[in-house]
């Protein structure tokens, strides 16, 4: 199979889809282990995949204990490929039109308390560190937003931050009061070291070292936090709380979608879920489980 093929949808996937760098890697993985397993069965063009290799390796993936996340991706990724390909006149059947993808599970996602999160802002954080959990969990970004914020992508006068999602979608994010001073007093800092190391660049994230954080960095940070206070979290709980806290104090739906850059409002809505579960708990907590007297 001609591998240019699969190079030429990467790169549309980069430049006229606008996916991330780690998007991209996936599909990479997915469909190379796919064409790896058709030319392992003597299939040796697109044309020659009919749905018997697709249903082959979809078995092969259950059989190899792979997670229903997992295997609906890779799923995902074939479908995207055959239909780009179909569509380029580079293979004349689809065969993975109709194919069924296994149901996910749906899980409500795991949120914080607001004491929690003061937990974390109150454990003496450097102002690095204190600028990472109030972005988090004050502006709800996903970590890769984070890692990826240059000092131009945000405007303390106007009190809001410009960031690129999922595609290299944009949206602007107001900034609350506390992020606003956590980085009036970070800025400086980044300030200095960048001077101290003569290093050049707009990244917002520096440590004291004149590093740029990545996304690894920020997840290791989220993580040994949750240690202190005795929970697994990571970034993207932080994420979780922001929205669900601002359903719990009344914010319309359609705002926090704008907020949060969900593209589908299906996908917020499942906050709403976690908010009334939350009112339950609270509730049987204060009224024990068999409800008022």
């Amino acid at each position: 199979m001609d591998v240019q093929n699969l190079s030429e949808y990467l790169e549309y996937l980069e430049v006229e889809k606008g996916l991330s760098f780690n998007t991209i890697e996936a599909y990479r993985r997915d469909l190379g282990s796919f064409l790896d397993f058709c030319e392992s069965r003597g299939v040796e063009t697109f044309d020659n995949i009919k749905r018997a290799e697709v249903n082959s390796f979809v078995l092969k993936l259950h059989d190899e204990k792979l997670t229903t996340t997992t295997v609906v991706r890779k799923i995902a990724s074939l479908r995207g490929f055959f239909k780009w390909l179909c569509a380029n006149d580079y293979c004349k059947f689809d065969p993975t039109l109709t194919l069924e993808q296994p149901k996910l599970p749906k899980r409500l996602p795991k949120v914080m308390t607001v004491q929690e999160i003061e937990e974390i802002l109150n454990q003496d954080l450097d102002e690095l560190h204190s600028v990472i959990v109030e972005l988090l969990y004050g502006c709800g970004l996903r970590v890769s937003e984070l890692a990826n914020l240059n000092v131009n992508n945000i405007d303390i006068k106007s009190k809001y931050l410009q960031c690129f999602g999922k595609g290299s979608k944009e949206r602007i994010v107001p900034l609350g009061k506390k992020a606003v001073l956590a980085l009036k007093k970070y800025l400086p800092k980044r300030d200095f070291n960048i001077r101290k190391f003569k290093i050049e660049t707009e990244n917002l994230l520096v440590d004291s070292n004149g590093r740029i954080l990545t996304r690894q960095d920020i997840y290791k940070f989220i993580r040994s936090q949750g240690e202190k206070i005795h929970k697994h979290i990571s970034p993207h709980t932080l994420r979780h709380s922001f929205a669900t806290h601002l359903l719990e104090n009344g914010a319309d739906l359609r705002i926090v979608q704008e907020l949060l850059g969900h593209s589908d409002v299906s996908t917020t809505q499942l906050y709403t879920h976690v908010s009334k579960k939350r009112l339950k708990e609270v509730y049987f907590a204060i009224n024990g489980k068999g409800g008022a007297a």
